[in-house]
């Protein structure tokens, strides 16, 4: 069937009865193509789920061992110092401790609101970070005892 102004560009009918033959083939592959797509996202979801996962259970774990070792390194300190060097250690950590709540409340009484509050924000997460802060303690003070054993040799 051709056009009267000689256009072939119109469709026969057996095209057409070709294109409604080839349409539901096209469309059930546009169909699992579009499962493929939704299955991969799910399981890049689930993916990423299992390895947040993983990595608590890392940290868990490296946390743990953070505390062993530093309870271990004080442990160690504490043994291969001597009495009187403990003791003056006990003294001196009082006196600065003393120092410190004195400065403290010396500080509180002199400084604007403003600056106080973030001070009290400090000193909470701090407290909400102990076990860290202690492992880093620990850790250096085995550090530097290892680097003046070091020296004196």
């Amino acid at each position: 069937m051709t056009d009267p102004q000689g256009d072939d560009s119109a469709p026969t009918p057996e095209e057409l009865r070709e294109q409604v033959e080839h349409t539901p083939e096209e469309r059930s592959q546009t169909e699992e193509a579009l499962a493929a797509k939704a299955g991969v996202k799910a399981q890049a979801k689930k993916k990423v789920t299992e390895i947040k996962e993983q990595a608590a259970e890392k940290t868990t774990h490296v946390t743990g061992q953070l505390r062993e070792k530093a309870g271990q390194a004080a442990q160690l300190v504490k043994d291969n110092t001597p009495d009187p060097v403990l003791e003056k250690a006990v003294h001196a950590a009082a006196q600065v401790r003393d120092t410190a709540t004195r400065t403290g409340h010396l500080a509180a009484e002199k400084s604007p609101n403003p600056v106080r509050e973030k001070a009290v924000t400090a000193a909470t997460m701090a407290r909400e970070n102990r076990t860290p802060l202690i492992a880093a303690a620990a850790a250096l003070v085995v550090f530097l005892l290892l680097r003046r054993s070091r020296r004196h040799r």
